[in-house]
């Protein structure tokens, strides 16, 4: 057993209420400069859509992530011969239209216009070529809000039955926050032909070398959810960093800090870094019990033995014991991580979403009042497009995390309004009440240092030789050549 700490984010699907503040706080502090104006580390989207950049999910189309070969696993895309091949072009990478070009407007023209009969405005010109935009053709959020219609929620290659959206009152909409996952097994350090990106051994995130990157761009077509970007200023690839100077001195994420609905949950996880490869192997069904397979109790004397040895300290460890995710993930099995088929072993989680709910009463639609709960069979979501999203089509996991979520908010209203529950209610799902309660606080009331447990770094005593390591353990040493 090869226990390691990482650093992990947890998003709560049905708090979030799509103001991008969490995005403009990310852009305003790492990527407000020459170059990166397009880059969006954290992005909020709308779902079912296309995404940013569009169809990201499309792995046919730009090869992203690991694939099972025989008993090992292959970068989807990438080998001896299509690396050599592709060095100085990448036929799988997404191209600008896919992201946008970024623009701003000549604001300046509205003060220093010459005098004319007609009305000076502020011209839309590109932000990389300086040229003039006629007609803006796309944006990071161009489908915001935008669910049911054809152009985009069609598309979403998560929707299996697009009949859901053709009738007005069977549509639905909910909002998918992202940023870089951090994963175990990331593609994008595997692809790296200068051995740019690696995963820092003391907290699990992953980073790109600014010095050793040689702009290959392998790390932006490997990237399954497309959160490697490449700075065409600097000729460099750039990415989420996990706000690591901020965890470092135990600060929120800029990210989550600023999140308005409090939907987000940072803490510490331990996992066993020897089965990372057996889980990536699994079957898409079975990689979400996988993936909580490897994470390992923090409480289990022998697994704190085992994070000492490899130099965790104390206040990491007494961090996993109070974290959030642990709880949310491992404890209670509520949040899931996104497409886990792409077998990078990702290391942000979701709680899939409850509402809007909606029940069929009588022959017609009608949203519930007076706050009766729906069952399971009635929400507005389809299982099926959450199994899709975030448990590689496994229906029964995504189904036992609703049905706790359905259970916590029939218990605390019969509770709020002093009306008699069924203890089954709890039962059936498999809580108890005072697992309830802590539940409801975590997801309603808990403060700052409930969501957010972030140990400080205690960098003068670490290993210089372990905090660079590249990431996969045995995975992307054998894709790599190591010896």
């Amino acid at each position: 057993m090869d226990v390691r700490a990482q650093i992990v984010m947890v998003f709560n699907l049905d708090k979030c209420i799509g103001c991008h503040t969490c995005s403009i706080s990310c852009k305003n502090i790492w990527t407000d400069r020459k170059g990166a104006e397009y880059m969006w580390w954290n992005n909020v989207e709308t779902k079912p859509g296309v995404g940013y950049p569009k169809q990201w999910e499309n792995q046919e189309r730009f090869k992203g992530g690991w694939v099972v070969d025989g008993s090992k696993l292959k970068l989807k895309a990438m080998g001896k011969g299509p690396t050599l091949a592709n060095m100085f072009f990448q036929p799988n990478m997404p191209k600008m239209e896919d992201y946008y070009e970024p623009f701003d407007f000549d604001y300046g023209n509205l003060a220093g216009a010459k005098e004319g009969d007609d009305q000076p405005v502020a011209e839309a010109f590109s932000q990389i070529s300086g040229k003039k935009i006629d007609e803006i053709q796309g944006g990071p959020n161009w489908d915001d809000d935008l669910s049911g219609s054809q152009i985009y929620a069609a598309k979403d290659s998560n929707l299996q039955d697009k009949q859901v959206i053709d009738s007005y009152d069977s549509m639905f909409m909910q909002y998918l926050p992202r940023i870089c996952n951090h994963c175990l097994n990331p593609a994008c350090a595997a692809s790296c032909p200068s051995r740019a990106i690696y995963k820092r051994g003391e907290d699990g995130i992953v980073l790109v070398d600014q010095e050793v990157c040689k702009g290959w761009r392998f790390c932006t077509s490997a990237c399954p959810y497309k959160k490697v970007y490449f700075n065409w200023q600097s000729g460099k690839a750039e990415k989420c960093i996990f706000c690591y100077p901020r965890v470092e001195t135990g600060q929120c994420n800029a990210c989550a800090h600023s999140c308005v609905g409090r939907i987000r949950y940072v803490g510490v996880l331990l996992y066993d870094a020897d089965g990372v490869e057996a889980a990536a192997l699994k079957k898409d069904d079975e990689l979400v019990e996988a993936h909580r397979s490897l994470i390992l109790d923090p409480s289990d004397p022998a697994v704190a033995e085992g994070a000492r040895k490899n130099g965790v300290s104390d206040q990491w460890l007494e961090a996993a014991v109070k974290s959030p995710v642990y709880t949310l993930v491992k404890e209670f099995g509520l949040a899931m991580p996104l497409h886990p088929e792409f077998r990078t072993v990702p290391m942000a989680y979701y709680i899939p979403s409850l509402s809007p709910v909606l029940s069929v009463w009588g022959d017609t639609h009608k949203l519930l009042e007076h706050g009766m709960i729906p069952a399971l069979e009635t929400l507005r979501v389809p299982i099926g497009y959450l199994a899709s999203l975030l448990s590689g089509g496994n229906h029964r996991v995504i189904e036992e995390a609703l049905k706790k979520l359905i259970a916590l908010r029939v218990f605390m209203r019969g509770e709020n309004l002093k009306l008699p529950v069924d203890p089954a209610v709890l039962q059936e799902a498999g809580l108890d009440e005072a697992a309830a309660k802590r539940l409801y606080r975590l997801f309603t009331v808990a403060g700052y240092n409930e969501r957010n447990v972030i140990p400080a770094q205690q960098r003068e005593m670490q290993d210089p030789q372990k905090r660079r390591q590249t990431a996969g353990f045995g995975i992307l040493k054998k894709t790599r050549g190591d010896k």
